[in-house]
């Protein structure tokens, strides 16, 4: 897979790939907003797309749903090239960021508008969505309601009942919680997933939110500069990112730029300080030392077996629900978070002095040439 790392699942156990693209290219002038993107996505998986703006993963979604065309390359449904299939004759359905719903028709109407346009019968449409109301948690009593007086929730619901109702092979979202306020959309995020485990639909989602991913997604595609540049389950992409700009991305970090030092260390080229590392190769000339917040620990007493110490003060706290991230000064240049869960909150926090570790094995080196994507 081009420039994609992190993809394990083993070919026995996966099921088949129900789109596929092969060297796909989009250039806008000389500009590649995807650049020889090589992918399958398997029939039934919740594949989510993450980037930053700019990255190039809307550009690759218009594409796979047939409202652009590729540059070069092919796009395959089922083994079949759809380059030039336009999007109503594809098996698929996009469910846009603005919904695109009809604001002056009826919840049911909404739902039944591609049944209707396929010439099905006035009962059965309204037959099957009174189906997709319940499946999708809208009251019956909601059919002749107008989706302008639902609340965002209830619209998001019905756009998704619509989209069901073409009942198509794969489903896309483009970023369709990004408008939402926070707890309506960690509603919907679980619903979506269980919404995606009942119907055995292939979804492809896009958004900016590290938490939308990790919570819905059974891959995760990272891209940037119109590349994947990792792919892989929740757990790998968070817990064996491929570059710093993937652990960056995947959430807060702490970041030291070293070199090599002696018998295996790196040298914070900061301070000076030695830390161990994970091994480096020989080679290794300097790179990132990158350690989560959560892997670094306080130690109660300075004496307990630590590869690395520090001592430091805590400048400030924060409160994150369930956990607390603390802000830790060490000395005058440098500034460490660590993040504990709600139970372990340290006692007198703000202005005490503390000292922080962690073990080699809980940070990661980036060597340079690694992390220039």
């Amino acid at each position: 897979m081009t420039a994609a790392t992190g993809d394990t699942a083993s070919a026995s156990s996966a099921p088949p790939p129900i789109l596929q693209l092969r060297g796909v290219d989009k250039l806008f002038g000389e500009f590649p907003a995807v650049d020889r993107i090589s992918l399958d996505i398997r029939e039934g998986e919740f594949f989510t797309i993450v980037g930053p703006s700019g990255s190039g993963k809307t550009t690759m979604v218009r594409m796979l749903v047939g409202m652009d065309k590729p540059t070069n390359g092919d796009i395959l449904l089922r083994g079949e090239r759809i380059n030039d299939v336009p999007a109503n004759k594809r098996p698929t359905c996009m469910v846009f960021q603005s919904l695109a719903l009809f604001p002056h028709r009826s919840v049911g109407q909404n739902i039944e508008f591609p049944l209707k346009i396929r010439g099905v019968k006035a009962a059965s449409r309204k037959e099957r969505a009174l189906e997709l109301m319940a499946q999708l948690r809208l009251p019956e009593s909601y059919y002749g309601k107008g989706v302008s007086q639902c609340s965002g929730g209830e619209r998001q619901r019905v756009a998704l009942a619509r989209a069901l109702a073409f009942d198509p092979e794969i489903l896309f979202f483009d970023e369709p919680l990004s408008a939402l306020d926070y707890k309506l959309r960690k509603i919907l995020e679980k619903e979506l997933k269980d919404i995606h485990r009942e119907t055995g639909k292939t979804f492809v989602y896009i958004t900016h939110s590290l938490e939308e991913a990790m919570v819905m997604s059974d891959r995760i595609g990272v891209m940037n500069k119109g590349r994947f540049v990792q792919i892989g389950t929740p757990n790998e992409i968070y817990g064996n990112p491929s570059t710093r700009f993937v652990s960056e991305f995947m959430g807060e970090v702490n970041i030291l730029e070293v070199g090599p030092g002696p018998d295996g260390t790196v040298i914070d080229q900061a301070t000076g300080a030695s830390y161990h590392a994970p091994p480096i190769a020989d080679s290794f000339a300097g790179g990132s030392l990158v350690i989560r917040p959560e892997d670094i620990r306080f130690l109660d007493d300075t004496a307990s077996p630590a590869a690395n110490k520090l001592e430091g003060v805590v400048y400030n706290e924060y409160l994150l629900g369930s956990r607390v991230q603390y802000q830790v000064r060490v000395g005058d240049a440098q500034v460490f978070l660590v993040e504990k869960l709600r139970e372990q909150q340290l006692a007198s926090a703000r202005g005490g002095r503390v000292t922080i570790a962690w073990d080699a094995k809980d940070s990661t080196i980036f060597p340079t040439a690694r992390f220039a994507s």
